[in-house]
């Protein structure tokens, strides 16, 4: 039954900072601000489809670093990821390295990058693969997942 992840809400220090910074991701639509209760939402993808709240401070003035991934397509990951670096934001792979070397998740099988927000939050873009998946398989490059189904 359970299709996706609808709402993610996570506590920034602050929420200002924090906008400026979802602001500028694409497919990120401003939903709702209240700036009494110090928050902001947005629909992520389409509207109706799934939502992602900050809120400044809440339950506490304590940041627990949180992680979560946002879905896009394959042909996306190169683009988005020179995107993030035009405004200054570093990506990497799963292992920390250059986002250049993209890795594959062969249990999904998956590839995608990773960054931060403001408060370090580690936000990913994650694009699932048409292959099957071979779980008994480490994690390789993309690149040698690639040669493996005879493509590289």
């Amino acid at each position: 039954m359970i299709k996706g992840i609808f709402e993610t809400h996570i506590n920034v220090s602050n929420y200002q900072n924090s906008a400026a910074f979802y602001d500028k991701l694409l497919n990120i639509i401003p939903l709702f601000e209240d700036s009494t209760r110090k928050s902001k939402f947005y629909w992520v993808g389409k509207p109706g489809e799934s939502m992602l709240g900050i809120r400044e401070n809440y339950p506490s003035p304590l940041i627990q670093r949180q992680h979560f991934a946002f879905k896009v397509n394959l042909d996306d990951i190169s683009s988005a990821r020179d995107y993030l670096s035009d405004l200054g934001i570093e990506t990497t792979n799963f292992l920390g390295e250059s986002s250049e070397n993209l890795l594959v998740f062969p249990f999904m099988p998956a590839v995608s990058i990773y960054f931060k927000d403001p408060d370090g939050h580690s936000i990913e873009f994650l694009a699932m693969l048409k292959d099957p998946p071979k779980p008994e398989l480490d994690i390789m490059t993309l690149q040698e997942w690639e040669e493996l189904h005879g493509r590289g």
